[in-house]
């Protein structure tokens, strides 16, 4: 399945991402087929990654190397996205409050 890549998005081949994380191509494809990753697809079907995901796979690794399995790589990798998420609403609404009160006083 073929994604649209953003434009201007830094998009790298798997050699790349190999070089970069001292990954082999095997273990980055066990991530995906994992679920760990989710690299998009060029229209040759090959695998896309972006800065984001050669990091993630960084973190992957460092992971398993401290001993995780990939059940417990995907928790830890669940448990940050959660909080970063829970982290930016309440960023948002921190903001929204700003936002009104600063509305309310210049009445």
């Amino acid at each position: 399945m073929t994604e649209q890549i953003p434009p201007h998005t830094a998009c790298f081949p798997i050699s790349v991402v190999q070089e970069l994380t001292s990954l082999s191509a095997r273990q980055i494809r066990y991530y995906e087929d994992q679920g760990l990753i989710a690299p998009k697809r060029n229209h040759g079907n090959q695998r896309i990654f972006s800065l984001e995901d050669i990091d993630r796979c960084a973190r992957i690794k460092e992971f398993m190397d401290k001993g995780l399995n990939t059940a417990g790589v995907k928790t830890v990798l669940d448990v940050k996205k959660q909080h970063e998420e829970e982290t930016s609403s309440l960023r948002n609404r921190d903001l929204k409050k700003l936002h009104r009160y600063y509305q309310e006083t210049d009445d």
